[in-house]
């Protein structure tokens, strides 16, 4: 990809640092196109000089996407909330996206949406993936659709999360227990992607799931937190109606349509192209996130480590 000038949509966030770095590494050049260019500052200093462009970018704007992609060779769609008008950045965000790809005509469009993404999904958010999806393989239909489950790393709302509440909680309450996740680790999604970008004459056009090599409930991810940073704790699962009554309130630590999502697994549908399909191996929990949930354990680094 030596040359190549990559428009990452997205591209300041947790995946999109990971995802540019990865194209770096290639020689690509990397235009990191967003809103608040200021969380797109650590970016520059993955780069060799020249290597990294931004440009402020709205996708919910088509004449902002027109702008941005100007004169890129690959686009890649990173954007995605949590919270929100999901419709306008998940559905219509990335239809600007496609048909601006389209009309500059970039050799190769990929689209990060979610594994959940379904039109009859009980949440507001997989149904806007869905019909992300569908809007881009309209507008492109050579564009790639890479779907992760969770995505964990070292700056991940994930397993950061529930080991800052292990950490301070002897007793801990956890929502919707059972669901089953496959954690996939943020270096392989980036290079993964990357992968895609490089090669759309073997990629382009299709789907694929990314989960990395173990599949656990949400409860067992919390016992592994746990026991990773040596903290003995009691999990309580929170009942349904409970978690409900949880999520209507103000400032609660789930909305009702990430409870509605938790109904639902979170794992790559059988038979289905992922990481093995774009040259990547999974890299297991254990391997990688000790390193930074260290800082969570009693005596930070200078604890011993504890066997996963």
């Amino acid at each position: 990809m030596k040359d190549t000038l990559v428009t990452l949509l997205g591209g300041g966030g947790f995946l999109g640092r990971q995802v540019a770095q990865a194209l770096m590494e290639r020689g690509a050049r990397v235009r990191i196109a967003q809103r608040n260019l200021a969380t797109a500052a650590k970016v520059k200093s993955l780069g060799n000089l020249g290597q990294t462009q931004f440009v402020a970018a709205d996708i919910r704007k088509p004449e902002s996407v027109a702008r941005a992609i100007h004169g890129s060779d690959v686009v890649i769609n990173l954007v995605g909330v949590l919270t929100g008008d999901f419709d306008a950045f998940h559905h219509q965000g990335a239809a600007n996206v496609a048909r601006a790809a389209a009309a500059a005509g970039v050799t190769a469009l990929v689209h990060v949406s979610a594994i959940g993404a379904d039109a009859d999904s009980p949440s507001a958010y997989g149904r806007s993936k869905a019909a992300g999806e569908q809007a881009v393989k309209a507008a492109f239909p050579t564009a790639t659709i890479i779907r992760p489950s969770i995505v964990f790393g070292p700056e991940d709302q994930f397993l950061n999360r529930f080991a800052e509440l292990i950490r301070l909680f002897p007793i801990v309450p956890v929502i919707g227990g059972a669901t089953k996740f496959q954690p996939v680790y943020v270096a392989d999604v980036a290079h993964a992607i990357a992968n895609a970008a490089q090669s759309p004459g073997i990629h382009g056009g299709r789907t694929f799931e990314l989960g990395g090599p173990q599949i656990l409930s949400m409860k067992e991810i919390n016992a592994w937190i746990a026991k990773t940073i040596g903290r003995d704790r009691t999990l309580v699962d929170v009942p349904n109606g409970a978690a409900s009554l949880l999520a209507m309130l103000p400032g609660a630590p789930i909305t009702r349509d990430q409870l509605a999502m938790l109904g639902r697994d979170n794992i790559v549908s059988p038979g289905a192209p992922g990481l093995a399909d774009l040259g990547v191996s999974p890299t297991p929990l254990a391997a990688v996130a000790d390193k930074w949930l260290v800082r969570y354990r009693r005596h930070g680094r200078f604890a011993g480590r504890v066997s996963a």
